[in-house]
């Protein structure tokens, strides 16, 4: 058995964090879609602890928060690799650019749906 690049144990560990930490700022750095999702995220955390009526409903809100983000990553980088193989028009690669941006929409989707019923919810008792 041949050891990876990488390593093993502990050390591939912190080498797998730190490759993350230069994902996140790349993703940051060079992605407009990113900053966005990521401050709408910063936006609506504080807010999803206010509106939520209990600790499992803020989970939902949590996690399509970080749903969001997830889809936003993959995105980009089907984007980057997509560019990297080929900056002209390319059936396949719009496909899959296409089907990236489908990703991300699902996930926006998600998470306001999730956000809209707590929020429907909260305003309910509200007014109760």
């Amino acid at each position: 058995m041949t050891n990876k690049p990488n390593g093993t144990g502990l050390g591939r560990i912190i080498k797998a964090g730190y490759c993350s930490i230069k994902g996140f700022r790349a993703a940051w750095q060079h992605e407009a879609a990113f900053r966005q999702e990521a401050l709408l995220c910063l936006l609506l955390f504080p807010i999803s602890i206010v509106i939520a009526s209990d600790f499992q409903q803020w989970l939902w809100m949590f996690f399509s928060m970080i749903f969001v983000l997830f889809a936003e990553l993959v995105n980009s980088a089907l984007e980057a690799l997509a560019d990297k193989v080929c900056l002209e028009h390319d059936p396949l690669i719009g496909r899959a650019k296409d089907i990236g941006s489908a990703i991300v929409f699902v996930a926006l989707v998600f998470m306001s749906v999730v956000f809209f019923i707590t929020l429907y919810q909260y305003l309910g008792e509200l007014l109760r």
